[in-house]
């Protein structure tokens, strides 16, 4: 071998130097003499300044001459300066040899490699490589076999895993063989094994084999399972203001249920959301008992009181300026309070909100305050509001129960020539459940699923004649890939209604008005209601809206996963009688930027009716 060759001329000189420098100390130190001063001696591959040789390698393709530039072997021995003939071309042999190597990395399995060496005899060498690649191999077959639990079990979720990781897998038939590729594909089947399930599994066997005048590669992967695993008991490292227990109430895992990576990220992520803490890492033992494995919150806990100060901006509303404080305990006690104050041209508010830690099944006990002032440019309205109540929130779904007050004095422009206007003017009390649903594929950003809202609550009017009425409400939201890759659909219908006496004074908060930025674009907001003349608008007792959207996405190319162009309908009614709903038309086209928090949306739309030209704003996602 080169390598033991060059190794051992080198190291006998160094013998040979390192006696030299011995004898020499020896000599100074038998006649009591100091050594002599003067520099060190140096090896003669290190004094030699400039590389013995020089290295070029010659290909059509870029990417693989600077592969063999960087890694060909004869990087290492370019600076010796005393390579005798023979170690060159024995040099030469193994660099012809390693260059093929490195090609069979690529896919290159039949190369043309030629190694030789320029230069005058008296001067600086230089060792040529010419490559001439060939054909790549591409994959003729893959073969992925499974071991232990998902190759026996009959259940359904093991099958769809076994599915799954063959319809993801990264390196196909057809596709060009490389390494790397091969490399990835084979973690990427692993990944997705152990995301679900099975936190052993492993990789039992693999081989790629080669046809290299064929150019082309069969590919075998063998993974082992494991045992399946479930979820066993918590224990909590770093709670000390907060019980241990809350943070496994509020990170939505059961005991029992299935392991899936998916589900421990989602709740870290929630538990950093929720307020109580700055971070959260979930892990289980895959040592333990499968049936229970151990499920570790390490928590860092967050401060008890937060201050946040914002300013935004949007079309309906124009500048606003918010401020809230947090108390994660509220008087010293378990309660937290958030305390709000909006500023807006619109809508300024303050409010108040005290909520109990979750029980064991996630219920809370809340308590709710606040004062609001909405203008609608001829109408404004003054309105109070007193909740208390019962509210739980899932992963799914979302259930509140609560009794409420409200109060709202309306007045303004339109009170002097229209007494009618004052619609909304009047309080009342009532009893609510709402209800949500959600089954997106992705909470902040869904590209598929859908979502169901549903409010029903009875109540007694206070002012004026005591009458009772009902109130009902329901949206859905609703997203439909469209085939071939071109983004879906986003389709949306809401609806409300008030039934009870005519006479009865109800808040205006119980009441309906639409328009703007989420709901019918094209349209000011709020400004979709009861005509009360002139261009005044009141809310009524009836509202429907729907909406159809297509999402696309643009710029792919320079910009992956970032911009969406879209077209929209919008249309909406409210009105005082079904009968007398008359529809509201918009349309347009916008642009969304996709952001960590949610897209945010830029549109431009036309009311058919109104006549108008607007532009609205939102961020994010909610339902």
């Amino acid at each position: 071998m080169i390598a033991r060759s060059l190794f051992s001329h080198r190291a006998s000189r160094a013998i040979v130097w390192l006696a030299a420098l011995l004898l020499s100390g020896c000599a100074g130190l038998g006649n009591g003499a100091a050594p002599a001063a003067g520099p060190a001696p140096t090896p003669a591959s290190a004094a030699a300044g400039p590389g013995a040789f020089d290295i070029r390698v010659q290909a059509d393709d870029a990417r693989l001459r600077v592969l063999v530039e960087k890694h060909t072997l004869l990087q290492r021995y370019r600076a010796l300066t005393d390579l005798d003939e023979g170690e060159y071309r024995r040099l030469m042999v193994l660099a012809e040899r390693d260059a093929r190597e490195l090609l069979a990395t690529e896919g290159y399995f039949s190369p043309e490699v030629q190694v030789r060496r320029d230069g005058a005899a008296a001067g600086r060498p230089t060792v040529e490589i010419a490559l001439a690649p060939g054909t790549p191999a591409t994959v003729a077959a893959v073969d992925i076999a499974f071991e232990g639990d998902i190759a026996t079990s009959g259940e359904a979720d093991a099958a769809r895993q076994r599915a799954s990781i063959g319809e993801g897998w990264g390196l196909p038939d057809g596709e060009r063989f490389t390494q790397e590729r091969w490399a990835q594909a084979k973690t990427g089947a692993l990944r997705t094994l152990l995301a679900r399930r099975y936190p052993r599994g492993r990789i039992a066997a693999s081989q790629a084999e080669i046809d290299a005048p064929a150019h082309q590669a069969r590919l075998r992967l063998t993974l082992d399972s494991g045992p399946p695993f479930r979820l066993g008991g918590a224990s909590v490292t770093g709670a000390r203001q907060y019980p241990p227990e809350l943070a496994e109430r509020l990170s939505w895992l059961v005991p029992g249920e299935v392991y899936d990576q998916k589900r421990l990220v989602d709740a870290q992520q929630r538990l950093a959301a929720s307020g109580y803490y700055d971070s959260a890492v979930i892990t289980v033992d895959p040592g333990g008992e499968p049936q229970a494995a151990p499920v570790s919150y390490t928590v860092t806990e967050a401060k008890r009181h937060k201050v946040q100060l914002g300013v935004g901006y949007s079309t309906d509303g124009g500048p606003r300026l918010s401020l809230q404080h947090r108390d994660n305990r509220f008087l010293g006690s378990s309660w937290r309070s958030d305390a709000t104050l909006h500023l807006d041209r619109k809508t300024p508010l303050a409010q108040a909100e005290f909520a109990s830690l979750p029980d064991a099944h996630g219920w809370r006990t809340a308590l709710f305050a606040r004062h609001m002032r909405q203008d609608d440019g001829a109408l404004v309205t003054t309105a109070q509001t007193l909740r208390a109540g019962r509210s739980q929130n899932g992963e799914r779904f979302d259930r509140n129960l609560y009794l409420q007050y409200d109060h709202a004095n309306v007045s303004g422009a339109a009170s002097a020539s229209a007494p009618e206007a004052l619609v909304g003017d009047g309080a009342a009390v009532s009893a609510n459940f709402a209800w949500t649903g959600r089954w997106f594929d992705q909470v902040a950003l869904p590209t598929r699923g859908f979502g169901l809202a549903a409010e029903a609550g009875l109540g007694l009017t206070t002012i004026g004649p005591r009458k009772p009425f009902a109130r009902l409400a329901g949206r859905w939201l609703g997203f439909v890939p469209v085939p071939g890759g071109a983004g879906r659909l986003a389709l949306r219908a809401e609806a409300g209604a008030i039934v009870g006496a005519a006479r009865a004074r109800l808040p205006g908060n119980y009441l309906f008005r639409t328009g703007g930025d989420t709901t019918v674009r094209g349209y000011g907001y709020r400004s979709i209601g009861i005509a009360l003349g002139g261009s005044w608008v009141g809310p009524g007792r009836y509202m429907a809206i729907a909406s159809a959207e297509w999402q696309r996405p643009i710029l792919q190319q320079r910009f992956p996963g970032l911009l969406e162009h879209t077209l929209f309908i919008d249309v909406g009614s409210v009105a005082n009688h079904v009968s007398d709903l008359r529809a509201h038309w918009g349309v347009g086209s916008g642009l969304r930027l996709i952001t960590p928090v949610g897209p945010m949306a830029l549109d431009l739309a036309y009311g058919l009716q109104s006549h108008q030209l607007r532009l609205h704003m939102s961020v994010g996602f909610s339902f």
